[in-house]
């Protein structure tokens, strides 16, 4: 199992007490429920791509709709991570994800009731709304749990994340659809009770929280949990993961639809597993190297244009083994730069800031995440082009190659007493 691997090995390189908070707890057990918790996060929205198809036809919808859908969940992403650094204010990291997991698991099942676009549009919103609410919380138990290791931490819940988002092209058509006689609905509620059950593990076996306390004064002041926008450490933190996910979202809304448009539909499973198996590959480098990735610019100067080639190489080329390779390389650029991201806030900021920095990481970067996917759709449907719906995704990765680098050089306040990167 890759989870128990990954541990294994980040467990042997890093045997030192997590927090006083997780006393009495191996490293290796909170490494694995953050995984899990990955795990739930990333599975209950990429369980959409596979089935596109299937909803397209069933629900008639436009490019534009598709798009749509796909970035509806996003933009409440963006409209409840500050919402959701304040659930964390009040009730801690931990009750914050959990709840997150109920709502995202339960509403994720609800999309295949829909009777039409706008109810389907509905139960996206919701499940977003869960996965909003754990994001902020992820880095924030990263840094209460193992302070001292910030980025096995993090390599670990990215990489539930990334085995969330593999799980579902793989074995959705060779196993759940057969199963479930082909239809999308139930398909749907078969992914959502794996992604509930993680409450359970998560809830018995991780370190007990107790209600955050109130600064003196009594409320949960606007430096515990609201952004302050006006840093521009924010700003090119969200920017810099919003050029990281738009192409990842993007790349899984179309191609269904562009292989299809290609008169090789056929092409759909190999290369969602290539997209998102070809991000293992990455999974090893990143549990080598979780120490030597954290704070430097190399991982975007390299993966930045690797990711770029990958959508070049799907506009430009037409066979059947360079669409496998070249969403191979989407997977590979976007899971390399996805973890040196996510672990920043951490490193560059506080402990009692990283709630509140990565609240309004995550509302600037899906905020980019509704805008790309909504435009690429929408390109298409207007030039006829099917080619069209990937240029902002190439656009996207110069501009995370670009500020990628920048970020990741990025002087912290407190910066000489950072925390250390293994």
């Amino acid at each position: 199992m890759v989870a128990r691997d990954a541990a294994s090995h980040l467990t042997s390189s890093t045997m030192l007490p997590a927090n006083p908070s997780a006393a009495g707890l191996s490293v290796g057990r909170l490494l694995c429920l953050l995984w899990l918790a990955g795990l739930a996060m990333r599975m209950t929205l990429l369980v959409m791509p596979p089935i596109l198809p299937l909803v397209h036809e069933d629900l008639h919808m436009s490019e534009t709709q598709i798009g749509l859908l796909i970035g509806l969940p996003l933009a409440v992403f963006a409209i409840a991570a500050v919402p959701g650094s304040l659930l964390i204010a009040h009730v801690g990291a931990k009750r914050a994800v959990m709840l997150g997991m109920v709502i995202a698991a339960i509403s994720g099942a609800a999309r295949g009731a829909a009777s039409d676009v706008w109810t389907l549009y509905a139960a996206a919103i919701a499940t977003g709304l869960g996965i909003a609410i754990m994001q902020p919380g992820m880095p924030t138990l990263v840094r209460e749990w193992l302070p001292s290791r910030v980025a096995v931490g993090t390599v670990a819940y990215s990489n539930g994340m990334v085995i969330g988002a593999i799980l579902p092209p793989v074995l959705t058509f060779s196993l759940v659809l057969p199963f479930v006689g082909g239809s999308w609905r139930l398909d749907l509620a078969v992914w959502a009770l794996p992604a509930l059950l993680v409450v359970v593990p998560f809830a018995l076996f991780s370190p007990k929280e107790r209600t955050p306390a109130l600064p003196p004064g009594g409320t949960a002041a606007g430096s515990l949990w609201w952004p302050d926008w006006k840093s521009p450490l924010i700003w090119l933190l969200g920017l810099t993961f919003g050029c990281n996910n738009s192409p990842f979202f993007a790349a899984n809304a179309f191609l269904g639809d562009y292989l299809a448009g290609m008169g090789k539909p056929e092409l759909l499973g190999p290369t969602l597993t290539s997209l998102n198996g070809a991000q293992v590959v990455a999974l090893v480098v990143l549990i080598a190297m979780s120490g030597r990735l954290q704070r430097r610019a190399w991982p975007f100067l390299l993966f930045g244009p690797i990711l770029l080639a990958g959508f070049l190489g799907l506009i430009l080329l037409q066979s059947p083994v360079s669409a496998i390779v070249c969403t191979g390389l989407i997977g590979i650029g976007t899971a390399m730069t996805m973890t040196p991201i996510l672990a920043l806030p951490a490193f560059l900021v506080p402990p009692a800031e990283v709630p509140r920095t990565a609240a309004g990481m995550f509302a600037i970067a899906y905020t980019c995440a509704i805008i790309i996917p909504t435009i690429s759709g929408a390109l298409w449907d207007v030039t006829g082009k099917a080619w069209a719906t990937f240029v902002p995704a190439s656009l996207c990765s110069v501009g995370l190659t670009v500020l990628g680098a920048i970020a990741a050089r990025y002087r912290a306040r407190g910066d000489d007493a950072a925390v250390r990167l293994g």
